[in-house]
């Protein structure tokens, strides 16, 4: 059996679901709160978080670059990084999240098999010097998932009892 874009995007979902819920219990009052010096604040990390799906559908679908050089690269990440700048409430990071998830996975929802199996190449010293498209969009899930983890550490620093050990807290008694 594969897994198809359409797992993908599934999967996705539940994600950015769990992401969404992190940002929604995190008071705003509380995310100016930096877990060490040099880190990203709870409101950067989620604009991060929330801007981080555009480079991936850009590269990916809008242009559907077959190679992705230097240039490129820099110019995805200004382009995120402005997008992340301009989320500067909890209000509008929420909503970037929800926004930027739903565009995300229903642009997922349409990529077939043969476009997953692509590969997108790279100038050197990066190793390998191609990757497929199937990881590359995969690693968009996996880096979201890293920096929830982070949150949900953060919220305990915070008090602030994650979502998912509360759900499995009450089926459990």
């Amino acid at each position: 059996m594969n897994y198809s874009a359409k797992d993908m995007a599934g999967s996705f979902r539940t994600v950015r679901k769990n992401t969404v819920q992190v940002a929604e219990d995190i008071p705003e009052d509380k995310y100016d709160f930096r877990a060490a010096p040099g880190l990203r604040s709870v409101a950067e990390m989620l604009a991060h978080v929330a801007a981080s799906t555009w480079w991936a559908k850009q590269m990916h679908g809008v242009e559907r670059k077959t190679h992705v050089g230097f240039e490129d690269w820099s110019g995805f990440m200004a382009k995120g990084q402005a997008m992340e700048k301009a989320l500067t409430s909890k209000a509008q990071i929420v909503e970037a999240l929800r926004k930027n998830g739903d565009e995300f996975t229903a642009w997922l929802d349409t990529v077939s098999d043969e476009v997953l199996a692509e590969h997108v190449s790279f100038p050197p010293p990066i190793n390998p010097p191609s990757r497929s498209r199937f990881e590359m969009l995969l690693s968009v899930k996996e880096h979201e998932m890293h920096h929830r983890g982070q949150l949900m550490l953060i919220e305990r620093l915070l008090g602030i009892v994650p979502h998912l050990t509360r759900a499995r807290e009450t089926q459990a008694t």
